[in-house]
């Protein structure tokens, strides 16, 4: 009996060891939320080495690098075909994966990669199915820092193993992420570990158990205000799943896709910022203008994303198009965001800004981050006439 309990204790001990560690990992990994460069949004199946290379160059002189974007990820459609013994090879676009990596890491950025628990990923390439380790050892000896990892392909499976029985899905989806994060400590490279299921099944709940440090909570993002605010509205309530090491992800950003305004694209970043969201900028680096490098750099904004508190901001008011954010940061100040959704200008009439609700109080400092310009002593009944698809982003202190 005595010997059964010491086995228990121990196994107990082992178990809590582990975990502890594999916790440790992940908040030295994205301890704060991860920022860097996504391929999809621009290049989608067309990426190549070279732009690899080139986008690795702009980071660093249009100051992104410095700022703290340090992720250069390849999304989707580099993979070839697997040898006999199973090795995965990269098809011509990226002809030296390793090589690539070197050079990567050279200009002081990290390179990260794409891949499925399917067969197959999104664009019809070759998935990890069951070739998890292999591949997990393959992207280590190559020098990957970060993997994004899309249950695409993996959905056919599901639906092929277990039809209708949606609960055993989920276990078999879990599962599938839990190999992964495995075969990824095995492999011994450190890797940052993004899950990307589009927000299925609550994957907030249980993602930081099979070791994600990031999960998509929605669908796929586009360059449009619409498409944008929808998904960055859909955050409210998932504050208390975020924090160090593991952090909700609405999608890379479109700053400077599209059509967006510049009143939007500060929407976008704001939005996201307040949200301790990954910043995975996703537009055309070699067609950057100045003011689109102004939003994606500006420090104020991404000290309030990258703040080591590592809280996420909650809605605390909502009334038709113009809804309030609030955020605690580590130094006891408070990130207050105003955003007008709507079609028309508002001049907040009748709305407070809800400073007790935000932590704040009458009296508190408030200093404009967007405007680098400080405002002095507000009070609740403070105005901003906010235009159309804007916003006001406020940092306050005693």
């Amino acid at each position: 009996m005595k010997r059964s309990l010491l086995r228990c204790l121990v196994a107990l001990v082992l178990s809590t060891t582990f975990v502890s560690a594999q916790t440790k990992q992940s908040v030295m990994l994205a301890g704060a939320p991860p920022m860097g460069w996504n391929s999809w949004n621009w290049f989608a199946g067309k990426v190549t080495d070279k732009d690899i290379r080139q986008a690795a160059d702009l980071i660093v002189s249009s100051g992104m690098r410095d700022a703290g974007y340090i992720y250069v990820n390849i999304d989707d459609t580099w993979e070839g075909k697997r040898d006999a013994a199973g090795v995965l090879h990269t098809n011509d676009k990226f002809p030296d994966m390793k090589a690539l990596a070197d050079y990567v890491h050279g200009k002081g950025l990290k390179l990260g990669i794409y891949s499925s628990p399917g067969p197959q990923t999104c664009a019809g390439f070759e998935g990890s199915y069951g070739h998890e380790q292999q591949d997990a050892d393959l992207y280590a000896s190559w020098g990957i820092d970060y993997l994004k990892y899309d249950l695409c392909g993996f959905r056919d499976v599901m639906d092929k193993e277990a039809p209708g029985d949606k609960l055993k899905q989920n276990r078999m989806m879990r599962d599938a992420f839990a190999t992964m994060h495995q075969a990824i400590l095995k492999a011994g490279r450190p890797m940052v570990y993004s899950l990307c299921q589009y927000g299925f099944d609550s994957v907030w709940q249980w993602a930081p158990e099979v070791g994600g440090n990031l999960w998509r909570t929605t669908g796929d993002i586009n360059p449009s205000f619409d498409r944008m605010s929808l998904i960055g509205r859909e955050q409210a309530g998932l504050a208390k799943y975020a924090g160090p090491g593991h952090w909700n992800d609405p999608d890379m950003l479109e700053v400077g896709n599209g059509k967006l305004s510049l009143d939007e694209n500060r929407v976008h970043m704001g939005l996201w910022a307040m949200l301790a969201s990954p910043l995975l900028a996703g537009n055309n680096l070699s067609l950057l203008k100045p003011e689109i490098t102004a939003i994606l750099t500006n420090r104020e904004v991404i000290a309030i994303d990258q703040d080591p508190l590592g809280k996420q901001a909650e809605r605390i008011f909502a009334e038709g198009p113009v809804e309030i954010w609030s955020r605690p940061l580590a130094d006891g100040s408070r990130a207050l965001a105003v955003f007008n959704f709507g079609e028309d200008d508002t001049f907040l009439r009748g709305i407070t800004l809800h400073l007790e609700k935000a932590g704040a109080g009458n009296g508190w400092k408030a200093r404009d981050v967007w405007a680098a310009k400080d405002l002095g002593p507000i009070g609740d009944d403070y105005k901003f006439t906010l235009k159309r698809h804007s916003s006001v982003l406020l940092r306050l202190s005693r």
